[in-house]
């Protein structure tokens, strides 16, 4: 009988959840300035966050982030709930954010930038990468060493070839479910699990030379053959996730 409450009062939740989705969708379809203000506070950061992993561009990823809500609200009377409003939103976000980033290799990768080659990201959107590489007690030396650790890991997770990319990023980084990713990326949850896998892989291959350089230095342990976004190195005798 307990189970069955339990049971009851999941689906109860669930329930709500979409019903409260639905009313938002109506409140959006009609117009509703407080709809679109909790939309924006709702989505804004985590599609900037998204936008910027792929673009790698803090003004590109601003600048993408508004088109993605323009589309989103010139868009609104086509979503009929087929999806949830969050995988349609970054449905639209990472098309978007794929369209600058061929934009971006056609024109702007041939001008000759006055920029740092590695901007920071802006309001701390990558607390998570951050937050999995640190230590909080940790020697100024440590937290030196774990932050090229961290730049190293994002520059080879930019060089993986689509689609691994983006999914291992949706998975690793964004924290979504394989389900979610099969509907976001429209592929079968086998196809997903095998791209996880082959990304995974292949980020490893490409870690392993640095880690293999630069270990003993920074005392890091060379990648075993199962490393992953979410696997750890082990840094003077602690554990360190490369990334959660």
């Amino acid at each position: 009988m307990a189970g069955a409450t339990t049971l009851g009062d999941l689906a109860s939740a669930v329930a709500a959840r979409t019903h409260g989705e639905a009313a938002v969708v109506a409140e959006l379809k009609a117009g509703s300035e407080a709809a679109y203000a909790w939309l924006i506070g709702e989505f804004q950061q985590p599609v900037f966050g998204l936008v910027y992993r792929i673009v790698n561009d803090p003004a590109d990823a601003a600048d993408t982030t508004q088109d993605v809500f323009l589309k989103v609200f010139r868009g609104m009377k086509h979503f009929h709930g087929e999806s949830s409003l969050k995988t349609w939103i970054y449905r639209i976000a990472l098309h978007e954010a794929a369209n600058r980033r061929r934009w971006w290799f056609r024109h702007k990768a041939r001008e000759t930038s006055i920029e740092p080659s590695e901007p920071e990201a802006p309001n701390g959107m990558d607390r998570t990468m951050q937050a999995a590489l640190t230590d909080h007690a940790d020697s100024p030396f440590d937290n030196v060493a774990h932050h090229e650790v961290q730049q190293r890991v994002e520059q080879e997770l930019r060089g993986l070839p689509e689609p691994y990319r983006t999914t291992l990023i949706l998975r690793d980084l964004e924290d979504m479910s394989y389900e979610e990713i099969a509907e976001v990326l429209e592929i079968s949850l086998g196809t997903v699990k095998s791209r996880l896998t082959r990304g995974r892989e292949l980020l490893r291959q490409r870690l392993t030379p640095y880690v293999r350089e630069v270990g003993n230095e920074l005392g890091l342990a060379a990648p075993e053959p199962e490393l992953s976004l979410g696997s750890r190195v082990t840094g003077g005798g602690r554990r360190v996730e490369v990334i959660s």
